[in-house]
């Protein structure tokens, strides 16, 4: 791993919203090799553990560990589900604590350039209650963190472009290229894709 390479923590806890963020780091680093992926699973130390291996009483470095192996069978199929054709480099990180900390913990030991985290969609007062580990992380990463949510929005067919007199501050956007060191203006019938 080279000097060069990007260190990006994914937040993980097999919940729907972390799937989101799993799926978009792995895209992301299918993408670029350079990006090296450090998957991270927190054990509250009292919590209930994995559906796949309940825990019972307080969280221990050998229950971490058969999570840590869990872990990376379930990113294993993900992988090849996904059937990436780039090298996807990553590490499987399973720590006990408080989800927020752990994750700025490791964050700030590998100097993280990114933390993609999902987000549980607490509104009103289940966050003022429960908080959020994903607003906690926005607000006090020292880097950049991305919040990854299973899209929701249907297909878009080809955009087309059109006047809108019914709209006085619409203005059409231009479109623009970036090839060779220069960037250089596209017509509007140039294809969004």
């Amino acid at each position: 791993m080279s000097s060069q390479s990007t260190q990006v923590v994914v937040a993980f806890d097999l919940s729907q919203s972390s799937n989101a963020a799993l799926h978009r780091a792995l895209t992301l680093a299918a993408r670029s090799p350079a990006h090296i992926l450090h998957i991270l699973y927190v054990v509250e130390p009292h919590g209930r553990g994995i559906p796949q291996l309940p825990l019972h009483g307080a969280a221990t470095y050998e229950y971490a560990e058969q999570v840590q192996r869990e872990l990376a069978t379930v990113i294993e199929w993900e992988l090849k589900g996904m059937a990436p054709t780039a090298d996807i480099h990553y590490f499987v990180h399973v720590r006990i604590g408080k989800p927020a900390d752990q994750i700025l913990g490791l964050a700030s030991e590998i100097g993280a350039d990114a933390i993609i985290i999902g987000t549980k969609g607490l509104t009103g007062v289940e966050r003022l209650v429960l908080g959020s580990v994903a607003e906690h992380v926005v607000r006090e990463a020292g880097c950049t963190v991305e919040v990854a949510r299973e899209k929701s929005y249907g297909h878009v067919p080809l955009l087309e472009m059109t006047e809108n007199p019914h709209h006085p501050h619409y203005v059409a956007p231009h479109r623009y290229s970036y090839t060779d060191r220069r960037v250089e203006q596209r017509p509007v019938a140039w294809p969004l894709y």
